[in-house]
């Protein structure tokens, strides 16, 4: 009666010694990342973007700078934003702080020349404001 336990085990050690081999375990699935949306189409940022350029065509600058600047917090990398918020800044006429955030925006703005000739326009207004 003993035998029987060790006879059985044996059977199931010399099945696992003689399976066949089938290569390498297949590479488990990765779920697909969410969608995700990139920094032009970040809904929170183009709502505070969007509150921002109201808020600033209404006269309420202070409300605008501290949409941007949420929205900055968000994405700091945005060059449209660290832009707005100099634009923001000069009508406020803190020309050195306009003109410091242009040059920010231009840091980030790769080869965008559009971006890069209207922040050069806010340096300019900003130097010539200051003499």
């Amino acid at each position: 009666m003993r035998r029987r336990p060790l006879v059985f085990l044996f059977l199931i050690l010399a099945g696992c010694a003689s399976a066949p081999e089938q290569g390498p375990a297949p590479a488990p699935v990765e779920p697909a990342p969410p969608p995700s949306v990139g920094p032009r189409e970040n809904i929170a940022v183009a709502g505070l973007m969007e509150s921002a350029r109201t808020d600033a065509a209404a006269g309420r600058l202070p409300a605008a700078a501290a949409s941007l600047e949420r929205a900055l917090r968000i994405e700091p990398r945005n060059p449209r934003l660290w832009q707005q918020l100099a634009r923001v800044r000069l009508q406020q006429a803190d020309y050195t702080q306009a003109e410091s955030l242009a040059a920010r925006s231009n840091s980030f703005a790769g080869g965008d020349a559009a971006l890069r000739a209207e922040n050069q326009r806010i340096i300019d207004e900003s130097r010539a404001a200051r003499r």
